[in-house]
């Protein structure tokens, strides 16, 4: 897709507001279709990636066998209805994370394999969610989503900035993508246009210009454009409610003051609804093509979320991430649920022959293998979603003893299958060719 054709797609508009479409098959309203194969437009592929830091369970991250037989280990649990559909990955590491302090220097170069600078300075590389993002400027309405749902840290930590260990997407060298880590300014982000004035609910915005076009497509089209508006009506009322709540910005201001006392600094008084709002924001931004790259970073590597809401309440660093206990089996079942959470309601997407799901690659990771050990020699990695019919699912790659196990070889293969050619990545000149 070219620079001009974000112009010829179709959007639904009211003040202040422009909505994108999901994909329809009786009307092209993405402008990607070519003269020879009107008017179904081919859906992209998109790129998610979800960050859980502080590893996980020691014994609990594993899968073996293949397709629906698949087993995994109980932090994989929440996965097993997409065993046909995933891909596990062991034995992927980054040098240059071995070479610095835990934490700040395993996390920083996540996704992008460089080397950082030390003693306060700030100096990484590019992350591979980006350089697909700038592949992507001016195609989409937003080149990437980058969320999260814990403040970063600007401290220092053991000579290393804990900035690396608050990001994993850089939009260059020297510049960590700011994080978006409120739901309703993600959701405005997605609909809104920068101008746009007030709180009027999006979907009031655009139901006229919404009735007319719903009147040129298909019966089937018009069922799926009804349940794009009532999840997007959905979120909006959830963020409302939170909002409400106080459990979700801690406090919102109003004309003269804010509905709520400010909550201490910290995390958000209900993280779980966090969590998921954020995810249902990623979908309904590759729902509507609205973006086709985002990172969810459900928490820094060194972290400090609680879990009351789980009867788990102290910090997840150092009391709870250094432990193998069930406590720390239910958080790390919380993270990968949000995984199953996104591709439950992508795969509920028809696009064509394909579900959303299977157009995406949905990447979870950390920076190290186990909180416990603080082990960065192999790195827990899992993938699911077909890649637009390019990733094949249900199997099981164990690099440990490979020649090529680097993280930045997974990177260029998954670059490729986005649609993003190149020779090299980070440290590597070589995809992984079972990818």
């Amino acid at each position: 897709m070219n620079a001009h054709e974000l112009s010829r797609r179709t959007f639904l508009r009211g003040v202040g507001v422009t909505m994108a479409l999901p994909w329809l098959e009786s009307r092209n309203v993405w402008g990607t279709e070519t003269p020879a194969a009107p008017p179904a437009s081919v859906p992209p592929v998109r790129v998610g990636v979800l960050f859980a830091g502080n590893g996980f369970h020691g014994k609990e991250w594993w899968a073996k066998g293949s397709g629906k037989n698949m087993e995994l280990g109980q932090v994989l649990a929440p996965l097993a209805d997409f065993r046909e559909k995933l891909l596990f990955i062991r034995g992927l590491y980054n040098e240059e994370a071995l070479k610095g302090n835990i934490h700040s220097s395993q996390t920083g170069n996540l996704l992008s394999g460089a080397p950082l600078a030390s003693g306060g300075e700030i100096r990484s590389g590019t992350s591979f969610d980006q350089l697909l993002a700038q592949k992507h400027a001016g195609s989409t309405k937003v080149p990437s989503l980058v969320l999260g749902c814990e403040q970063p840290n600007p401290a220092v930590h053991k000579n290393y900035s804990m900035l690396y260990s608050s990001h994993i997407s850089w939009s260059s060298p020297t510049s960590p993508t700011p994080l978006e880590l409120f739901p309703a300014l993600a959701f405005d982000r997605l609909f809104k246009d920068e101008d746009a004035k007030g709180d009027k609910s999006v979907l009031d915005s655009v139901l006229a210009d919404a009735q007319d076009f719903r009147r040129e497509v298909s019966t089937s089209d018009r069922r799926k454009l009804d349940e794009y508006l009532d999840s997007v009506r959905e979120v909006e009322q959830r963020i409302a409610r939170a909002g409400r709540r106080g459990e979700l910005q801690g406090w919102k201001p109003t004309v003269d003051k804010p509905n709520v006392p400010r909550p201490a600094d910290g995390i958000p008084q209900d993280v779980i609804e966090h969590m998921k709002l954020m995810c249902d924001i990623v979908v309904l931004g590759f729902q509507t093509d609205a973006t086709r790259v985002t990172t969810l970073k459900l928490n820094n590597d060194h972290s400090s979320l609680r879990f009351p809401s789980l009867g788990i309440d102290y910090m997840i660093h150092h009391l709870l991430s250094h432990t193998d206990t069930p406590d720390y089996l239910k958080v790390n079942q919380l993270f990968t649920g949000q995984l199953a959470y996104i591709a439950r309601k992508l795969d509920a997407i028809q696009e064509g022959d394909r579900t959303a799901l299977d157009n995406t690659m949905l990447m979870m990771c950390s920076s190290m293998l186990s909180g416990g050990t603080h082990d960065a020699t192999q790195l827990p990695v899992v993938v699911v979603g077909g890649g637009g019919g390019k990733l094949k699912g249900g199997r099981v790659l164990d690099y440990l003893k490979s020649p090529n196990r680097k993280m930045c070889s997974l990177f260029l293969s998954m670059l490729d299958k986005a649609g993003l050619h190149m020779d090299a990545f980070g440290d590597s000149r070589d995809p992984l060719a079972e990818v």
